[in-house]
């Protein structure tokens, strides 16, 4: 079929405002490069004015000087438009994709709504309290169940003041008789010693008797 109608030439993307963007990034690149070469030209005409006289020469150097200056003042003036066109259109890419940003927002706000709805459905608030009240009675229970188990036997649970009293001063004479029984000191036997007896400056030793044996 194509042999015969031929085919339709593929459209050409639409363009987005990023490429745009770039495209005029890429001419204001181009129209700096010109405006340098026109700086440099102009410099060296200022040059070779300098060094001649007023004249002929000069002067037609000065009219070519004039017309870099013009086309560099244009180029300047095309750059400034380009600019503020990319400015703008900055801008307008920065608002798009906050709004963009603004609707995924409140999507995912909306989905998250209707999971919470649909996770309430599910509980029941009647239940949670009368599971509530069950705790607290189990709880109740198991602390009347500790008490019981604690409890003594065959001691009594109130103690008279006047008899607690009494008890700790007999208690106290009992430790003071317990004290008393103990050994008298004349009858306790001197610890041994294991040091020598000092003798005074005089003291003599005591006699030894000397026996020989004659065999």
């Amino acid at each position: 079929m194509n042999r015969f109608f031929g085919s339709s030439k593929p459209k050409d993307p639409k363009p987005t405002i990023q490429s745009a963007i770039t495209t005029a990034d890429s001419r204001i690149e181009t129209i700096d490069s010109k405006v340098k070469k026109l700086d440099a030209e102009l410099l060296k005409y200022k040059e070779q004015m300098k060094k001649l006289p007023d004249g002929p020469s000069k002067n037609s150097i000065k009219a070519r000087a004039t017309r870099v200056l013009q086309q560099r003042n244009m180029y300047n003036t095309q750059r400034d438009q380009i600019q503020s066109q990319v400015f703008s259109m900055e801008q307008t890419q920065f608002t798009t994709e906050n709004l963009k940003n603004t609707v995924t927002t409140v999507q995912a706000m909306k989905d998250a709504s209707k999971e919470l709805k649909k996770e309430f459905k599910r509980v029941d608030i009647d239940k949670i309290e009368s599971l509530q009240d069950e705790l607290a009675d189990l709880i109740e229970e198991s602390s009347y169940v500790q008490e019981a188990l604690s409890m003594t036997y065959g001691v009594p649970d109130d103690i008279d003041e006047n008899e607690l009293e009494a008890e700790l001063d007999a208690l106290e004479l009992e430790l003071e008789f317990e004290d008393t029984d103990a050994v008298p000191e004349y009858l306790q036997e001197p610890a041994p010693s294991n040091s020598l007896p000092e003798l005074g400056e005089h003291a003599a030793f005591p006699e030894t008797q000397v026996i020989f044996c004659i065999t």
